[in-house]
């Protein structure tokens, strides 16, 4: 090889590589996954993706590496929807109340007071209910790999601590663009005010709005104990966050590699509850160390009373079999 064919050579291989064009020879699928929180070792979105990762590698021997793009990195949570629907985003793990916004049955998760614990919420959501509501997103062009945990939602505020359904009144809490959530929380006399997760930490801190409602989990990964006082065990929502990947993505890779990530969905979902369940407790503890107060609510009943008209309102956008269905399950 004469000298002016070895550097010919050589450059076409350094411009290669700052392309970062991939050899052909690793025949690697890269699949990129976003979620908005921290990636910090608790938050249940991180855990969750850490864990699919792994089961994903480790089953389908390094084919498809899962690339991790925490803290709103692929944009907030509607933008990774869109995203995923049209192909140029491969998979991240949503918050319930936006899949919502995409598909309406899914509002059913997030009824105020419908789960009583953890287990009930796998069972249902790990079952026939599950199974229909999964369906219902196919035809938005995702598909529901698993339904992980957030953890029970409850509030945080620095006006009082919440003890009885009235403690809402007057109150601004931040919730989701859902209209789920701004009933919830207009039926117990609170003022809702629908807000972008990006722009609620320095909305609390600058006291535009009073307070929040997240799981235990997300308040101490993002330093919400920083700048609000008081935490309220209210457990009014079961949150749960949803593994979704590109059913137009998906579909392209071979079907033995489809199985493979669908098993190892499986497999990171039930780690991923499992963890986000022994952290709550150990997260208690930290928070009210630094200093949040943090009380238990008097009388569920009574909640649950207040938000009857959120579920005679939602009942036909969410479909009346599947409240139905969902209602009988939970008795």
């Amino acid at each position: 090889m004469t000298i002016a064919l070895k550097l010919k050579t050589l450059s076409l291989a350094v411009a290669v590589a700052a392309l970062g064009i991939a050899a052909p020879a690793s025949a690697q699928t890269v699949m990129k996954l976003g979620w908005t929180t921290s990636d910090g070792a608790k938050d249940p979105y991180a855990i969750g993706a850490r864990a699919f990762k792994d089961e994903v590698e480790k089953r389908t021997g390094g084919k498809i590496e899962v690339q991790l793009y925490p803290n709103r990195q692929l944009g907030d949570e509607k933008d990774m929807l869109e995203g995923m629907r049209f192909g140029t985003i491969d998979a991240g793990i949503i918050t319930n109340a936006v899949v919502a916004n995409v598909a309406p049955a899914f509002q059913l998760n997030d009824l105020p007071f419908l789960f009583s614990s953890e287990e009930q919420a796998h069972k249902v959501l790990d079952g026939d209910v599950g199974q229909r509501l999964g369906k219902e997103l196919e035809s938005k062009g995702l598909y529901v790999l698993g339904f992980m945990e957030g953890g029970f939602r409850n509030m945080i505020n620095n006006v009082r601590p919440v003890v009885e359904p009235k403690d809402v009144g007057g109150v601004k809490y931040r919730v989701m663009q859902n209209p789920v959530y701004i009933d919830m929380f207009s039926s117990l006399g609170g003022s809702a005010v629908p807000m972008a997760w990006g722009e609620t930490f320095t909305a609390v801190q600058q006291g535009t709005i009073d307070g929040l409602e997240i799981p235990v989990a997300v308040i101490s990964s993002n330093k919400y104990n920083e700048v609000t006082k008081f935490l309220s065990l209210t457990n009014h929502t079961y949150s749960v966050i949803e593994l979704l990947v590109s059913k137009r993505n998906f579909d392209r890779l071979p079907e033995d590699q489809q199985k493979a990530v669908r098993e190892a969905a499986k497999a990171a979902t039930a780690a991923q509850r499992q963890a986000a369940f022994a952290n709550v407790k150990e997260l208690l503890a930290d928070l009210e160390s630094k200093g949040m107060q943090v009380n238990k609510i008097s009388d569920p009943a009574a909640f649950r009373a207040s938000v009857k008209p959120v579920y005679d309102k939602f009942r036909r956008p969410i479909g009346a079999d599947l409240m139905d269905a969902a209602l009988k399950a939970v008795q």
